[in-house]
């Protein structure tokens, strides 16, 4: 029985929570269910057995936290664990046709660059986890309840470079649709697609009914199976116990519901039993499957927004050392905020995705094109095309990359072909495909076009969908091959008629050793518009260019009712973009996250002010409009922590340079944070601590899985006036409540807020804390109101 059969052509249901199960089987607070598969077999085996009896025809093994630095502390293995883990799914399913899925969790540390954990070291936990799976005889790979695209990325790859099996992904959303790093859903199916996965979903976090329109935007795009694994609605407080109001009956229903919309695979997570699952298999029992027949997106994205190329999308040319002495200085220096700064004005100016090309034969191609990618993806939320043609650095940044990319580029000859474009698959990007050959440029659009036929063709033959290739018939100049010129746009049109692919062209290449270039320029891009040219990779900060493509828009029915030229026309008093080489302050270095240049604005404002007027001033205003963008919905986690990062460094230069005034700085108050007894998840304190670090208050960071009698010793030795309590495991919030019960006893004078994804105000409310911390953001506004008080 091969599971790859099921998959899409028939329903599948999952089983429920297994957490739930343990609980009401007396699981203590703080207790690693994962050891389980070893201490108490049977129990394990009962449930899987339940689930079974319930109608699942996938049980999923109790592997969830199975990964060595969960399992560091302990006496077993991720190894030992995950083989007991299997063998358990196994004695509950013999005899009988049930598929078992390994499954995998977030490792619990947050990934580079909002974190500390790089990206190939998550990718080594996962890796191990699967080879054990594999070797111990699952059917599938299930990684589940991600946040963090990035880390779904790692899991993904782990599972497909180091097994044949099918891989399902599902992400954790809240209520404002987006993960916790801000992820969306159409990001996360874009990648997750790309990526080769077999079925992707949403699961945990929210109940089915808050779930729906995150499930229905999934359902608009995917053109894969698609799975959901709710909660059984959101918790609430009832005489002291967490409860679920959605009935089982309820859950099926609604189950019925997502089905008959598309939705093919369905299961429970936290607050669901066998009986849910019972009733989701008699719901649906004589529902036939809806198939999917959407077409593969054609987009690129970061983790919070998308970009469809469904007409005219501006690439910004300016990341390219090619005649500008400055950037390759900046290239050899490794001098990052010089490339942030040319990749904001780009974004500020309108660029929708920006050309990354870092190509300079004295540098390490390959690690700096990543390292850039990177850096890039730290302080702008627009996608990236990748721009070499050295294929290792394109793989290493196609491998850093967080989102969907595009590559530029590979041509028509047979070696450029086959080197690149099976990275192109793996790793889920759009190709740019030049029309030249190992002849070089042909002269006629015909010969063109054959190139792009070749290139289109062994695409296809690759597994790339027609959606991602991209051809660039490319630009000739006016100055040295005018008569040839013409034929750019006729194969142009030949492209877009014939092979119905999306096109770009490098537009201000025409112009080349001619005077009053950006008229031969802004001239082009029209024509080129007009004969069917998608991406113009271009200067964004030649409003010319910019005002010709938004006139263009509207005349081509693309900016509906003139909404978008409005916008920028409509007003007078028309603000003028920030220019890249204008003056900023350490304010705007702040929210734009240059710390260099912040760097260096502090330490000439310290010639003029004290450390505490530049905080007071510049530091902390930068973070409340950083927080404010945070709030909206402006700028997402990346974005927050690269600010936060920045303000560490000229805070830094302030405690070095005014050793006297630190005291003074650092007296806003002490703060301690810890992550309460039996929980040994930290990401959310450790960005609570970042951020009030940064707003001026010293902080006290006990770590992890932190005893309620360590957390009273070191209050009272520290003479604590505010407390931060974390956890994120419904387990564990009885032993906050039991730290807090501590503080009380102990009569101290100390004020405790509370926050983690398990956590809301009914729940605070409950366990007797003073304040609930939605965010890192609301832990700085209740510091500001105790250390006031």
């Amino acid at each position: 029985m091969n599971i790859r059969e099921f998959i899409g052509n028939k329903i599948l249901i999952f089983d429920g929570a297994m957490g739930t199960m343990l609980q009401s089987m007396g699981l203590k607070a703080g207790q690693i269910p994962e050891l389980l598969n070893i201490e108490d077999k049977d129990k394990i085996v009962n449930i899987h057995k339940k689930y079974i009896e319930a109608g699942a025809n996938i049980i999923t093994t109790n592997t969830f936290g199975a990964n060595e630095l969960k399992l560091r502390d302990t006496d077993y293995t991720p190894e030992e664990i995950i083989e007991s883990a299997v063998e358990n799914a196994k004695t509950a399913a013999q005899g009988k046709e049930i598929f078992i899925a390994l499954d995998i969790g977030p490792i619990g540390e947050l990934l580079e660059p909002m974190g500390t954990l790089a990206f190939e070291e998550a990718y080594e936990i996962f890796k191990k986890q699967i080879i054990q799976g594999v070797k111990c005889g699952v059917d599938l790979i299930l990684i589940e309840t991600m946040t963090d695209l990035y880390e779904a990325k790692a899991a993904v790859l782990a599972a497909k470079e180091n097994s044949d099996l099918p891989v399902f992904c599902t992400m954790s959303f809240q209520q404002d649709r987006r993960t916790f790093t801000g992820c969306t859903a159409l990001s996360m199916v874009m990648t997750l697609q790309g990526l080769g996965v077999d079925v992707l979903g949403v699961n945990c976090s929210l109940g089915p009914i808050e779930l729906q329109p995150i499930v229905d935007e999934i359902l608009k795009y995917a053109s894969i199976p698609v799975m959901v694994q709710p909660n059984a609605g959101l918790p609430q407080v009832v005489n002291g116990e967490t409860v679920y109001k959605i009935t089982p009956e309820e859950f099926g229903k609604i189950a019925k519901t997502m089905m008959e919309k598309g939705v093919s695979i369905f299961g429970g997570c936290c607050g669901t039993d066998d009986n849910f699952i019972r009733e989701v298999v008699k719901a649906v029992e004589n529902i036939k499957l809806n198939k999917l027949n959407n077409k593969p997106i054609c987009g690129v994205c970061t983790p919070s927004k998308a970009v469809i190329i469904d007409g005219v999308k501006v690439i910004g040319e300016r990341i390219n050392p090619t005649g500008k002495k400055l950037f390759k200085e900046a290239l050899r220096n490794k001098d990052m905020d010089y490339i942030f700064k040319e990749a904001i004005s780009q974004v500020e100016a309108g660029a929708d995705i920006l050309d990354v090309n870092v190509g300079l034969p004295e540098i390490n191609e390959e690690e700096v094109l990543s390292e850039v990618v990177k850096n890039l993806q730290s302080i702008i939320d627009i996608p990236l095309q990748l721009d070499s043609n050295n294929a290792k650095a394109i793989e290493r940044a196609l491998r850093a990359y967080n989102g969907t990319a595009i590559v530029n580029s590979v041509n028509g000859d047979d070696k450029s072909l086959d080197t690149i474009l099976p990275l192109v698959k793996k790793y889920g990007a759009l190709v740019v495909g030049l029309t030249l050959d190992e002849s070089g440029i042909p002269s006629k659009a015909e010969d063109r076009y054959k190139v792009a036929m070749k290139i289109v063709n062994r695409a296809l033959k690759y597994g790339i969908h027609k959606e991602n290739i991209i051809i660039d018939c490319l630009t000739l100049t006016a100055s040295a091959q005018q008569e040839d010129l013409m034929e750019t746009l006729k194969a142009l049109t030949m492209v877009k008629e014939k092979l119905k692919v999306k096109t770009t062209l490098g537009v201000s290449n025409v112009s080349f050793g001619l005077p009053n270039r950006e008229l031969l320029n802004r001239t082009f891009l029209t024509m080129a518009l007009g004969s069917g040219l998608d991406l113009p990779i271009i200067n964004p900060l030649d409003k010319a260019m910019m005002d010709a493509i938004n006139g263009f828009k509207v005349l081509n029915n693309e900016d509906r009712d003139a909404k978008e030229y409005i916008k920028v026309y409509g007003n007078k008093e028309e603000s003028i973009k920030l220019n890249k080489n204008e003056h900023i302050d350490l304010k705007e270095a702040v929210i734009k996250g240059l710390k260099k240049e912040a760097a260096n604005m502090t330490r000439k404002l310290l010639k003029e002010k004290s450390g505490m007027e530049i905080m007071d001033e510049y530091l902390i205003p930068a973070l409340d409009i950083v927080g404010e963008k945070y709030e909206k919905g402006i700028i997402f986690l990346p974005q927050l922590m690269q600010s936060a990062e920045t303000v560490k460094t000229a805070f830094e230069i302030i405690k070095e340079n005014m050793a006297l005034e630190n005291k003074k700085v650092m007296n806003k108050g002490k703060i301690l944070i810890a992550t309460v007894k039996g929980d040994i998840h930290d990401i959310g304190k450790n960005i609570v601590k970042t951020l009030l670090q940064n707003y001026g208050y010293s902080v006290i960071d006990l770590g992890k899985d932190v005893p309620k009698e360590k957390i009273v010793e070191e209050v009272k030795r520290n003479n604590i006036k505010l407390v931060g309590l974390s956890a994120l495991m419904t387990t564990t919030v009885k032993s906050m409540e039991e730290t807090i019960k501590a503080l009380r006893e102990n009569n101290l004078n100390c004020k405790v807020m509370v926050g983690g994804a398990v956590l809301n105000e009914d729940y605070a409310a409950m366990i007797k804390a003073d304040f609930y911390a939605k965010d890192a953001k609301e832990s700085v506004e209740i510091a500001k109101k105790v250390f006031k008080s």
